[in-house]
């Protein structure tokens, strides 16, 4: 009995090891510190330990430590029994220098094994330098800051007479500062701009909702998400402030020359002290405080904007950035009325919504469909990445070997900055005659094959009886009516028969020429988008209008203009209108709905003016109409 005993314990105790935590041992502190003010820096073990062992604190003074503590915990959840069980060792410490530095890993024993903690990187703030008498501030962040007097209700403990103290809510005590990444950029470069807030012995209780940032007029913007605001230390200008982002902008300039940023403003709620007079023992010991609203304005700025260098390639559409170009196609071999997939994706970072998408030369005989585009971006301060991927699709008509031509991709690199061409290889493909082709039986064209099919009736009897009936002459003019009536039976069908021919063969011949196609269904194709577009209007759908808008005036010009996806850009357009023989009025019209509907649908958190838009852009595509290009 006392053996089974023995064993069971022996199982029992291997199976609560097996259950038991995981030893997490780790090491903490602040991220940032000043020089000269001490600081904790704790190892917190989650098991019983022994045989601490710390680092050498190589460039810190330690004041004070080790400190050994444990704590303990148990709770009951849905009948199940959780313990918690901690051990801390605590130092007190103080760096002997400014900079960044590292405190290694301490190790301790459990279970009979060492076991590490983690490293800790701590940067060491300077001290505050001593302020300077009749300081003007700094130009940017102090410096005409909102100094008006603070204003706002009490909120504290009633009774006495209530005074405002003197507040240290000064200019250089309490201020938000403009920063953006780089003031000389290229068009369509990102720059980064950020609101960042600077207080130092200001007790700042909260942010409003009142903030007036600028209309960053000039520029295509993607706002950045800010989550949770954090705070840090920052050492500027001599002195060591708390600081918190307020909100961070990514900009891409549209034109060039100096593009002003108008200044920005934010509201805060400050808790301020409030100095009261003492009548009796009886008062309040802690005082009281007053809620004040104070609104801090961020310095504007202006940003330097670079126009592109000449020598621009051929397919260039206003890429910039770093991109990479990846083609696939799904099938090389295959048969008629299959369908083959061409993919691109188009990766890399810049300014990945602006993109165009490029063309595909198909060849004669394939009936190619609307390309599919699917957008996978993430923004973040460094910019606007991902990967735009494009899959066009076309069905091959006839049998044949048929090569299509490469596709290129242009683009500015930032880095370098030169342009880059990008380019897919030619693919060959090889088109079989499938077997539900009506002109595989005889190798005729369908058209062919289709008016020469016949329909067979026999004769529900082929034995007659003999009429024996005397026959009765008819009159010369009965046979001549006969004659004719005969003639006419065989001749209207075959005229009719020519005529679906010829009919039909000027129909297939046109829609080979999908030029000629697109040019002659231009007007239907930018009305039925204008629709769209005017649905979405009275949805009140921003996004869906400004796109309909964008490509109502896009595609209509594309197909009259007769200009691949690719080469489509405001400077060929002009171009080739004036070679047509348009006045300069009418181009200056084209342009203006074009740079209108495209910096509205990117920035649609501006007010365009969305009636304006449609009305403008419906006037232009009658107005070209009326110019029969």
């Amino acid at each position: 009995m006392k053996n089974k005993l023995l064993i069971l314990f022996t199982f029992l105790g291997i199976a609560l090891t097996g259950f038991a935590d995981d030893v997490v041992f780790k090491a903490q502190a602040p991220k940032q510190v000043i020089l000269g003010r001490p600081f904790q820096l704790t190892f917190t073990v989650n098991q019983r330990s022994r045989d601490f062992r710390a680092p050498e604190f190589t460039d810190f003074d330690v004041l004070s430590g080790p400190y050994t503590s444990t704590s303990s915990s148990q709770s009951f959840i849905n009948g199940k029994r959780e313990s918690v069980f901690e051990q801390t060792y605590t130092y007190m410490l103080m760096a002997q220098k400014a900079g960044k530095f590292t405190i290694s890993p301490a190790s301790v024993r459990v279970n009979g094994e060492t076991v590490q903690s983690n490293g800790v990187r701590i940067e060491v703030l300077p001290e505050d330098e001593q302020p300077q008498q009749n300081s003007g501030g700094n130009a940017n962040g102090r410096k005409g800051q909102s100094t008006q007097t603070p204003q706002g209700t009490q909120n504290g403990r009633n009774g006495g007479t209530a005074e405002p103290a003197s507040t240290s809510a000064s200019a250089d005590n309490l201020f938000v500062r403009t920063i953006v990444s780089k003031t000389n950029v290229h068009e369509q470069e990102a720059l980064l701009i950020t609101y960042k807030l600077y207080y130092a012995n200001v007790d700042v209780a909260q942010m409003t909702n009142n903030i007036k940032l600028p209309e960053f007029t000039g520029f295509l913007k993607q706002e950045l998400e800010m989550g949770e605001i954090q705070t840090e230390l920052e050492h500027y200008n001599g002195r060591n402030y708390q600081t918190a982002v307020l909100h961070r902008t990514l900009l891409y300039p549209q034109h060039s020359g100096d593009i002003k940023i108008e200044p920005a403003s934010f509201e805060f709620i400050i808790r301020v002290p409030v100095q009261r007079r003492v009548r009796s023992i009886f008062d309040d010991p802690f005082g009281t405080y007053n809620n004040v609203a104070r609104t801090l304005t961020a310095s504007g700025t202006t940003i330097h904007v670079s126009a592109l260098p000449s020598g621009k390639p051929a397919g260039f559409s206003g890429g910039v950035g770093k991109f990479t170009l990846t083609p696939s196609i799904s099938q090389t071999e295959l048969q008629t009325n299959d369908a083959v997939t061409i993919r691109l994706d188009i990766s890399g970072s810049g300014n990945m919504k602006l993109l165009k998408t490029p063309a595909i030369d198909w060849p004669e005989g394939f009936e190619p469909y609307d390309p599919k585009v699917t957008n996978n971006f993430s923004a973040s301060t460094s910019g606007v990445s991902g990967t735009k991927s494009i899959e066009y699709l076309a069905i091959p008509r006839n049998a044949g070997e048929y090569t299509i031509p490469a596709v290129t991709f242009s683009y500015f690199d930032i880095e370098e900055k030169s342009y880059k061409t990008l380019s897919t290889p030619e693919y060959t493909i090889h088109v079989k005659r499938g077997a539900n082709d009506p002109s595989a039986a005889n190798g005729q064209s369908a058209v062919v094959s289709y008016t020469q099919k016949e329909d067979i009736k026999q004769l529900g009897t082929d034995i007659r009886y003999i009429d024996t009936k005397p026959l009765k002459s008819a009159s010369p003019s009965a046979f001549s009516i006969q004659h004719s009536a005969i003639w006419l039976f065989y001749v209207i069908p075959l005229i009719i028969a020519i005529v679906l021919l010829i009919v039909l063969r000027k129909q297939i011949k046109e829609n080979a020429d999908m030029t000629r196609v697109r040019y002659k269904h231009a007007n239907k194709v930018a009305q039925k988008r204008l629709k769209a577009a005017a649905a979405a209007l009275k949805a009140n759908d921003k996004n869906r209008f400004y796109e309909e808008i964008e490509r109502a005036a896009w595609t209509y010009l594309s197909d009259r203009l007769s200009i691949p996806t690719a080469d489509l850009n405001k400077e060929n357009i002009s171009a080739l209108l004036r070679q047509k023989g348009v006045n300069e009025e009418l181009i200056g019209e084209v342009m203006h709905v074009l740079s209108t509907a495209e910096f509205a649908r990117y920035a649609p958190s501006t007010d365009h003016g969305m009636d304006d838009l449609y009305k403008a852009t419906t006037n232009l595509i009658n107005h070209l109409e009326d110019a029969k290009l």
